[in-house]
């Protein structure tokens, strides 16, 4: 669960580094947009990342979120939560997937029907990572 104190800074601050494990044991980061959302912070990403096939072999993850200047930041380690295509119901990864957008833009998308059809086709899933623990200037 996010204290206040984190959910208000990944309410407002989008940009993040997701570290994970590769195959080999060797740490695999990326970039990625995200949001505060549930008891985590969110973000979406496509079948075939890497992150993604790292994730679901090995859940265990740190997901750093700065602010623009990345002076102030907070990260958060613990387990990555997917849901996707497959393995999720339909109706309830597509609200996922607007929510993680709302929790990541701090906005509505302007036509929903057209990202729905884009998520499908992209074979989107929703990654939510959440920590065990929580450290960085702004907790």
């Amino acid at each position: 669960m996010l204290s206040d104190n984190v959910r208000a800074f990944t309410t407002e601050n989008h940009q993040g580094v997701l570290s994970c494990f590769r195959r080999n044991g060797m740490p695999q980061m990326s970039v990625v947009t995200c949001g505060a959302y549930g008891d985590g912070v969110a973000f979406t990403t496509t079948a075939d990342r890497a992150k993604l096939l790292n994730l679901k072999r090995d859940s265990r993850c740190s997901l750093m979120v700065s602010q623009r200047d990345w002076w102030g930041y907070v990260v958060l380690e613990g387990e990555a939560t997917i849901l996707s295509p497959g393995e999720t119901d339909a109706d309830e990864l597509r609200l996922a997937l607007r929510d993680v957008y709302r929790a990541a833009t701090k906005g509505e998308h302007p036509n929903w029907e057209e990202y729905d059809q884009a998520m499908v086709a992209d074979r989107r899933s929703a990654v939510i990572v959440v920590p065990d623990r929580v450290y960085g200037t702004a907790v």
